[in-house]
């Protein structure tokens, strides 16, 4: 029965209570039983909890009344967005929790203008009205000005002691409308998540559009033209239970299989092998991976370890892109594209905790497209794999366009931090009387080790970012090398804009001075483009006292010993070799 089935997910901003809503949903309809009960119930990673962030998705069926009832538990950062919006493609309606004390924030927003390019019936809902900061009327205005709902459309709930949270499930059947398919279509399904599971293969998490898929049914994905076999199929309570059939409208799972989530990615679309759909459902893209970095394990004999553990990663994680990389310095590693920076920093947590590795990250850079001399096209994906500058034509780097939302008492240091990072203000216009909205255009790169949290500091905690690819342009961008004792260590190279190079060297190479040892003769640190230097700094030698035996007596004698110090140092700065310390390649990313 399609007219008793309501779709609906959770939007909001990191942090405003979507995964505290759902436990209390989960609560109400008596889905979870008390004692089984425990905060963030569908964040299944310890790191989810820790951080109370979520990261993966998680969908539920409940019972309420006589409806059946799928929720979606979306993540709500901005490097998760790609997955959001297919979330909200396999839902017909969504709950955007607003924060009463924090009001509308950047991905607030953005998760807004994706819910209602899917069409969605959006239900407001102000959480945490019980908090003695919670400012109802103002945050209200907010969300009549960006919804253009009437004042009494807005519920007021607290998802903690869960006060109101019933109207929230009255007002999902009352508006969200039933999901409409075609049961005798030929069969086409939505996977809006995948994950691998050692013992079963991948599991594919659906929203059937058309038809429906059978347990042992033969299955085929549409954009990668994998086959694979359904195993089970059924639904989520939250625990996989098992169902003969998931008909049309319905949201569930698939074991199928595959054996990694390369061959099923989101978006893909799932229909019979022996009666396929015609055309895929719209929608599916690429997802590719921006931001990279190399992993290397603190000791060589750890590579295999490293190399097995982003293996197992990567399984389950479709947007994790590695090839192995090798440094002078840091032996044999491997390098990973990811989607944003919080995707690099839970990977790096992951394999730290999960696989028990200690690892050493070099700095995050983004991707470059070069053009050369005979029209020769190329992309690298660090500076140390930038050919030679004569055969250069021409660099693009990566722009992002960005929203920052923020009070309006700081607009004016939100503009001159972006100009800071050579983005172009676009547009300022204001949300309501206290809040604006600044959007800008920026190269990615800049915003790669620090702007968040120099954001969150001009701001006094306020501002919010949000952000989405846009192109490439060619700029005038050039490789900074950095040379310890003379010697040059590729793993520390970054690409950088001319006009921003000498400020960038002079920072790395005191940073350098702070990280490295003193050794027992004068180290020179410096900074060069194409063997031209353009910053340095002296490493002091120890002075060890070899006058120390010598009381009295002829100075001369002094002298003979001092110099004989002079010469071993000269000789040890011509064979010495400088120990270069982890910290060393991580100090892009470190703040003053």
């Amino acid at each position: 029965m399609q007219s008793k089935i309501r779709n609906f997910c959770i939007i909001a901003h990191i942090d405003h209570g979507k995964s505290t809503l759902a436990d209390r949903l989960l609560e109400l309809t008596g889905t979870v039983q008390k004692r089984d009960m425990k905060s963030q119930m569908l964040d299944k990673m310890d790191l989810e909890r820790e951080r109370g962030i979520t990261i993966k998705l998680a969908p539920v069926r409940m019972k309420y009344q006589d409806y059946e009832l799928n929720l979606i538990d979306t993540p709500g950062h901005v490097d998760f967005s790609y997955e959001v919006s297919r979330s909200l493609e396999a839902c017909e309606g969504a709950i955007l929790v607003v924060d009463a004390s924090q009001g509308i924030q950047a991905q607030t927003l953005a998760n807004v203008y994706l819910a209602m390019a899917a069409d969605l019936v959006i239900i407001p809902v102000l959480n945490k009205i019980d908090l003695p900061a919670a400012d109802v009327e103002r945050v209200s205005a907010e969300v009549i000005a960006l919804l253009g709902c009437a004042k009494e459309d807005i519920l007021h709930i607290s998802a903690k002691t869960g006060m109101g949270v019933e109207a929230v499930l009255d007002k999902i059947v009352a508006e969200v409308p039933a999901p409409t398919g075609g049961d005798e279509s030929a069969t086409r399904a939505l996977i809006f998540d995948s994950y691998y599971d050692d013992y079963r293969g991948v599991v594919l998490y659906v929203r059937v559009v058309d038809g429906e898929i059978k347990k042992g049914s033969d299955i085929r994905m549409m954009a990668t033209s994998a086959n694979g076999l359904a195993l089970e199929v059924g639904s989520l309570a939250p625990a996989l239970s098992p169902a003969p059939v998931l008909k049309t409208g319905e949201i569930g799972y698939i074991v199928t299989n595959l054996r990694s989530t390369r061959e099923a990615k989101v978006g893909d679309t799932v229909t019979l092998s022996n009666a396929p759909a015609v055309s895929a459902l719209p929608g599916y893209k690429d997802v590719k991976p921006f931001v990279y970095a190399g992993f290397f394990p603190d000791s060589n004999e750890n590579y295999q370890l490293l190399k097995d553990a982003i293996e197992k990663l990567s399984l389950s994680d479709s947007a994790l892109q590695y090839t192995p990389e090798n440094s002078s310095v840091l032996g044999f590693g491997v390098r990973i594209g990811f989607l944003g920076l919080l995707h690099m920093d839970i990977v790096r947590e992951r394999l730290e905790r999960e696989y028990d590795l200690d690892l050493v990250i070099t700095n995050p850079s983004t991707d470059y497209q070069l053009t050369l001399v005979k029209d020769e096209e190329m992309t690298i994906r660090s500076a140390s794999e930038l050919p030679d500058p004569s055969k250069i034509i021409e660099i693009r780097e990566p722009w992002i366009k960005g929203e920052v939302v923020v009070p309006k008492d700081y607009v004016g240091a939100v503009i001159q931090l972006i100009s800071g990072k050579r983005g172009i203000q676009k547009n300022l216009s204001y949300v309501d009387a206290q809040l604006a909205l600044v959007s800008f255009e920026a190269p990615l790169a800049n915003l790669l080790t620090d702007f968040y949290d120099q954001l969150k500091s001009v701001t006094s905690g306020y501002g919010s970012f949000n952000y989405e690819l846009d192109d490439y342009r060619a700029e005038d961008l050039v490789k900074v090398d950095f040379y310890v004792a003379g010697e040059p260590v590729e793993a520390l190279s970054v690409m950088v804009h001319r006009s921003e190079s000498q400020r960038l060297g002079r920072e790395v190479v005191d940073k350098l001075k702070d990280v490295i040892p003193r050794q027992n003769f004068q180290v020179a640190l410096q900074a060069g483009i194409g063997g031209k230097f353009i910053a340095r700094a002296d490493l002091s030698a120890y002075r060890k006292d070899v006058t120390t035996g010598l009381y009295g007596g002829d100075v001369s004698r002094k002298k003979k010993v001092l110099a004989k110090q002079a010469k071993g140092k000269k000789r040890m700065k011509r064979f010495g070799k400088v120990d270069i310390p982890a910290e060393a390649f991580t100090v892009m990313l470190k703040r003053d």
